[in-house]
């Protein structure tokens, strides 16, 4: 159990580390359930499937910063999914090799009752900003880790399902000024000096560096190291 609770932990405070609030967040701790009660509906759910399975839900006391997260115009519709799935990546990342599913936008009342859901509090130094439930469910209705063979008969269920590559060469922050001021012939300079490595992600998790080559006059990258599970924690 206590192997279960400190994947949770680290789970939420991955989420917290990279939830795009305009405020820096941390988790307070383990609440009732009764507490976030009041916002499980909607909640934004989804499904982690690897060697084990977990149920994560984010309840938000105000969601109002996607809109800006998203970058979203007037009269756009904003996706809570597409902005906080990277969140939800790294909180999944926690759980080592697996694929996080859909995110939905629905009631999250049945997995606050269940009592092997824990929830923690997410906030931004002064009150609450959400809260982020866990549920770790058995794959083999014993234990919570289950076996490399279970492990690869489960993903194998999957195996159709595509994923986003991105290959990255370089990262850089700037200002919302500096940043509408961009104009064609523009020179952006990245963290990341030539000839260094790209990042490979997969779904936003970083999996692999590679070089950037050209294939028939086409842009490819050829892998030169695959990362493990640990150093591939962004």
């Amino acid at each position: 159990m206590s192997i279960t609770l400190t994947l949770q932990e680290a789970a939420a405070e991955r989420l917290a580390q990279h939830l795009p609030a305009s405020s820096l967040l941390s988790v307070a701790g383990i609440v009732p359930a009764d507490v976030a009660s009041p916002y499980a509906s909607p909640a934004v759910i989804a499904t982690f499937v690897g060697a084990s399975t977990a149920d994560f839900a984010l309840l938000l006391v105000d969601n109002s910063f996607l809109a800006a997260a998203g970058g979203a115009v007037a009269g756009a519709q904003i996706s809570a999914g597409d902005v906080l799935r990277p969140a939800l990546e790294q909180a999944a990342s926690a759980f080592d090799a697996g694929v996080l599913g859909e995110l939905r936008e629905e009631d999250a009342a049945g997995l606050l009752q269940d009592p092997a859901t824990v929830v923690f509090e997410l906030s931004d130094g002064g009150t609450a900003f959400g809260w982020f439930a866990v549920r770790v469910r058995d794959n083999d209705g014993g234990s919570s880790r289950g076996g490399q063979d279970d492990l690869g008969a489960r993903l194998g269920l999957i195996s159709n399902v595509e994923m986003a590559l991105t290959v990255e060469i370089g990262r850089t922050r700037m200002s919302v000024r500096d940043a509408l001021a961009l104009e064609p012939g523009k020179v952006i300079e990245l963290d990341r000096s030539a000839g260094a490595p790209a990042d490979v992600l997969l779904n936003g998790r970083l999996i692999a560096h590679g070089e950037v080559v050209v294939v028939d006059q086409d842009y490819a990258v050829r892998i030169t190291r695959i990362l493990d599970g640990a150093e591939g924690t962004l």
